[in-house]
């Protein structure tokens, strides 16, 4: 194993144990580049929040328009052939040598952080379920690309793209109170209204039980996109589909403590045990690999359902 693999390694099983042990099921080759996928993102992730690991706080003297600048610039060079000397960019270069991934893809996954970055508003479903598709369901298509499938199959990139959906909105759920910290909130401002919660408000004591009603509409939606997406799984690779349905078994349970913990569910954060996540792998096992035309896609938002959200810079990837 090349350093790089072993930086790359050592990122996922620090950042993310669900998806480092969903990994495991992978083919070398596939897991490799999973590894160094997940290590790019990651670094991404923690610029512009200025953590590491996901965790802590990072001293810079970059603002945070500076950092996504940055990433940009960054990554447009490792489409133009440079030679990269930080290790996540690295990293990227090497899938992009071998799957061919287009400089469309991380560019859309940088846009989703710049939402973050210039407080869009999260005004209607569509608007969150948009940033779901750009921080987490742009990696999922990523990772198909990964796993051998077309550029050209787009109802599998469909799926893909459901899956890291699925995944973005049970974070949401889950880590409602953490984002408010950040003084970010990604639930709908309509749902939010309908609740008789004000903008801003949503934290607040008095508010725990309408809240648990909307996070749990949130899931209801979650479990649509894991559905959806655990149906493209099946027609991947074996190894490559057991450890997608491992990954969505993992995640959607996480979504179900959520749900369960009613009013205490952000009492501490919501995770799956080592005991748990073994269960859903072994579970995996089991699940058919089909290689029969997938089925309509059911009727859930995707990317183009609604019109773009242009980042103020230009500067920065639209």
């Amino acid at each position: 194993m090349d350093e790089l693999t072993r930086w790359a390694k050592r990122s996922i099983a620090r950042g993310s144990r669900s998806f480092a042990l969903a990994s495991r099921l992978f083919d070398p080759t596939t897991r490799r580049r999973a590894w160094l996928l997940y290590a790019w993102c990651r670094h991404c992730d923690d610029t512009i929040d200025g953590q590491e690991g996901g965790q802590g706080r990072v001293a810079t003297d970059a603002s945070a328009e500076a950092r996504l600048a940055d990433l940009a610039r960054r990554t447009r060079a490792v489409f133009a052939g440079e030679e990269q000397k930080i290790n996540a960019f690295g990293a990227l270069a090497s899938v992009v040598r071998e799957t061919r991934i287009p400089e469309a893809c991380p560019l859309a996954h940088l846009a989703g952080y710049a939402m973050d970055v210039y407080e869009r508003r999260f005004r209607h479903i569509e608007d969150t379920l948009d940033y779901c598709h750009h921080v987490a369901g742009v990696v999922g298509e990523m990772m198909a690309a990964i796993m051998g499938v077309s550029p050209g199959d787009r109802d599998l990139l469909l799926r893909a793209a459901d899956l890291g959906i699925a995944f973005q909105l049970t974070n949401i759920a889950r880590d409602v109170f953490d984002d408010a910290a950040l003084g970010r909130c990604y639930l709908p401002e309509d749902w939010l209204a309908d609740a008789g919660i004000p903008p801003g408000d949503h934290v607040r004591p008095e508010h725990r039980g309408a809240l648990v009603a909307i996070v749990a509409r949130l899931l209801d939606l979650a479990d649509a996109y894991y559905a959806s997406a655990r149906e493209g799984a099946r027609r991947l690779p074996r190894r490559a589909g057991r450890a997608v349905v491992a990954a969505a078994d993992i995640y959607a349970a996480i979504g179900a403590k959520v749900r369960a913990g009613g009013t205490a569910a952000w009492d501490h954060r919501q995770s799956t045990s080592v005991p748990e996540k073994l269960r859903f792998v072994a579970r995996a096992f089991l699940t058919p690999r089909l290689t029969s035309p997938l089925p309509p896609r059911p009727a859930l938002w995707k990317k183009g359902d609604t019109p773009d959200w242009t980042p103020p810079s230009p500067l920065l990837p639209a």
